[in-house]
């Protein structure tokens, strides 16, 4: 099974590639003009952002997040249909409603290392029990090219994450072109490239993760409700501005999406915020289904 979608393409294709290869790479999901605009308009930002540290990140590579608040573009990524609908497809068994676990851009400077090869879902201890706990999608800014760093991935790792390091001989590299879209697993093997070439590779990555989670970027710092007020309901509600039922993520007891509506001083009680099967089950606690009711 080939793991590159061209345009247009159904669905049920990329997901089953996905599932069963841990990657797919999507040709052609956005026009090439969007990614050149974004690419221009974060060019001042890449120039300005000193190199990263750690060995991890390694010393020859810039990153920076927070991309909703530099271009309302990013929302053509973040919510593009065919993205979000694979996304959908794998998270949202899962949890009550997905979140943006990450926006950055990367640039990666030639002369560095390749990444240590690492799956992104490890940064959560819990255990997995075969729940993807996070999709990751690579959007280049230029073109990937084995000899600049493109992606490496390593082809049903997703279904072997009892190995940690698996035989590079094993691994491809994700060559693609701007307007194309990698879209890879939490549990897949990865690493970034090494740029042997003489030019930057650019490139953002989105990764969405399941609601209850805590998120690699923490939402509202990078998106206060003045930045989120200007967002699209539905991408402030993928940038944390959405109860994730029972109760999580809540302010003063309310759903966070009430801090984007018209400012008030009057004061607000809690509201309730339950999967309708908890409603249900304390429907039926109270109709005394289940017993006794405590206190009376």
């Amino acid at each position: 099974m080939s793991a590159v979608i061209d345009r247009p393409a159904a669905v049920s294709d990329a997901l089953s590639t996905l599932q069963e290869q841990g990657f797919v790479i999507l040709n052609d999901v956005l026009e090439r003009d969007i990614i050149q605009t974004l690419s221009s308009t974060l060019a001042p930002r890449f120039s300005a952002t000193p190199v990263s540290t750690g060995p991890f990140y390694g010393d020859h590579s810039r990153r920076f997040h927070g991309l909703l608040a530099l271009s309302p573009l990013m929302d053509r990524l973040v919510r593009c249909d065919m993205v979000m609908r694979l996304v959908e497809a794998v998270l949202g068994p899962a949890c009550d409603r997905i979140q943006l676990n990450l926006t950055q851009a990367i640039e990666l400077i030639p002369g560095g290392l390749p990444q240590p090869p690492h799956r992104d879902q490890d940064m959560w201890p819990g255990p997995k029990d075969g729940i993807e706990y996070l999709v990751n999608v690579m959007w280049p800014l230029s073109p990937y090219r084995r000899e600049n760093g493109a992606t490496i991935i390593w082809p049903g790792s997703n279904r072997r994450q009892d190995e940690i390091v698996i035989d590079p001989a094993e691994a491809i590299f994700a060559e693609m072109d701007p307007g194309s879209a990698l879209v890879f697993l939490g549990s897949t093997l990865h690493a970034g490239g090494a740029n042997r070439s003489a030019a930057p590779r650019r490139g953002i990555v989105i990764s969405y993760s399941l609601g209850w989670l805590k998120p690699y970027e923490l939402p509202w710092l990078a998106y206060p409700p003045e930045v989120a007020r200007t967002f699209p309901p539905e991408l402030a509600d993928l940038a944390g501005y959405r109860v994730h039922r029972p109760n999580l993520g809540t302010h003063d007891g309310r759903c966070p999406s009430l801090l984007l509506g018209p400012a008030t001083s009057t004061p607000k009680g809690a509201i309730d915020a339950l999967l309708p099967d908890q409603e249900a089950l304390i429907e039926q606690y109270l109709a005394g289904g289940l017993g006794p009711i405590a206190g009376v």
